[in-house]
């Protein structure tokens, strides 16, 4: 039996995998922090194994059919577990519509519920959702990675259509939309239906100034000539190895962003592509005694350890020392709205594993890199005036292009970064700010 739980549908399966019952919404027990999966063909609830669940119509055994009222743990027998009552679709128990988000889940799923590796690419509920809406998602990898059509972002979307698009970014880690006509105002009304848009403190020239929630990523090319370098020797600086240039965003805050939305306004005729990688098919793709071994580690992200210094002086260096971020992040942490385990590693911020010698460390971190980016977990992006990227920056990592600084075409891209939380491991740990970063804070 397979019991999936979020925050837009409960689904019962049968271990043959037929479809058993799909019930509403329950935002209520999703507050209490329900979290449903199995371990060994067993019904799991917060950390402990579930005999019986108690539905309306009376109790009964997994698998079992009905909506889930109460359940019985092994560990306290005869005692029922009190998880509250079912409510309508998208409203609490005081009846008041509900704000879904997609940066501040309302409960945590237990950070310790699956011995193997819970994925998302092959949830029927998604499906569910996305036949509510009337959209069209169309998976274009095995792994991640999916393009949405049939929905202009810059109209009042429907609460059933941004559940849609929520539930394909959360299955998918990423997705596309084309032909989309947004500016700057609807950009950032799109991004406030799934959570709370970052405000940075410090924008280039290029970003609109109306407009704090958007960063322009034209503001990059003013980075190398601000500190005396060309743009592309700063980029080779930051890139000196093959994986240096994977990243996600500022994963070196104690609570990075849990979504990005990217939009291309103008882009090269040719090359520009943007690269992701499912980190939670990464971790998935581990042998079980690896999975076990990494469970448990920590690791250092710090602003700018990928930046290989100039001989000599160098302005970017002290501007790096200037602006210290760093935190002590999970090396393995759990989605809070999936339950998945994410392999949470980049090339970018990660600088040691904690406790872990430097030749030690240095040796994990590149294995584990490379499993990362095995081109089974990647999807790749040609982007097209209007188009647009939506990711999940907690279960992604994403690589720029390097392949435009000698092309004499302009590529701008807008972005706007919804707040996140602090990540957790699987032990129930959350990361630790280690310089320069507070959460909520920016």
């Amino acid at each position: 039996m397979r019991i999936l739980v979020d925050r837009t549908s409960v689904e019962l399966f049968v271990d043959d995998g037929r479809y058993v019952h799909s019930s509403a919404a329950f935002p209520y027990l999703v507050d209490t922090g329900l979290a449903l999966y199995t371990v060994d063909g067993k019904a799991v609830f917060r950390n402990t194994v579930i005999r019986e669940f108690r539905v309306w119509g009376g109790p009964c055994r997994p698998p079992c059919l009905g909506l889930l009222e109460t359940a019985v743990p092994d560990d306290r027998p005869g005692t029922l577990h009190r998880v509250g009552p079912v409510v309508p679709t998208g409203r609490s128990r005081h009846g008041r519509p509900r704000r879904r988000s997609l940066s501040r889940s309302s409960g945590r799923p237990d950070h310790a519920t699956t011995s193997g590796a819970l994925m998302t690419t092959d949830s029927p509920m998604t499906d569910a959702a996305v036949r509510d809406a009337g959209v069209e998602v169309s998976p274009v990898a095995g792994y991640i990675g999916a393009e949405i059509g049939g929905v202009d972002l810059a109209a009042d979307l429907d609460d059933t259509v941004v559940a849609a698009i929520r539930a394909a970014v959360l299955r998918w880690k990423v997705v596309f939309f084309r032909g989309q006509r947004l500016d700057h105002s609807g950009h950032v009304a799109l991004a406030r239906r799934f959570g709370e848009p970052v405000v940075l403190p410090r924008r280039g020239k290029a970003s609109p100034p109306d407009f704090p929630e958007i960063e322009t990523t034209a503001d990059r090319l003013e980075l190398g000539g601000r500190f005396a370098m060309e743009h592309d020797e700063w980029l080779r600086r930051r890139r000196h190895t093959l994986l240096r240039g994977w990243h996600c965003d500022h994963g070196a805050r104690v609570d990075p962003p849990a979504a990005t939305i990217l939009r291309a306004e103008t882009v090269p005729p040719y090359g520009g592509d943007t690269t992701w990688a499912n980190l939670a098919a990464a971790y998935a793709g581990l042998s079980a005694p690896l999975r076990e071994f990494v469970d448990g580690l920590r690791a250092e992200h710090r602003l700018g350890v990928g930046y290989q210094p100039r001989p000599g002086d160098d302005a970017y260096v002290r501007h790096l020392l200037d602006r210290q971020v760093a935190s002590l992040h999970p090396l393995v942490r759990v989605h809070p709205e999936t339950g998945e385990r994410i392999l949470y590693v980049n090339g970018y911020y990660v600088e040691q594993i904690d406790g872990l010698s430097r030749p030690e460390s240095g040796a994990i971190l590149e294995m584990l890199l490379e499993q990362a980016v095995r081109p089974e977990y990647t999807v790749r992006f040609r982007w097209e005036p209007g188009s647009v990227a939506f990711w999940d920056n907690r279960a992604t990592m994403h690589l720029a292009p390097g392949d435009t600084a000698h092309l004499d075409h302009p590529r701008i891209m807008h972005r706007v970064m919804l707040a996140g939380d602090v990540p957790v491991g699987v032990d129930g740990r959350p990361s630790e700010p280690i310089t320069g970063t507070t959460p909520g804070r920016w």
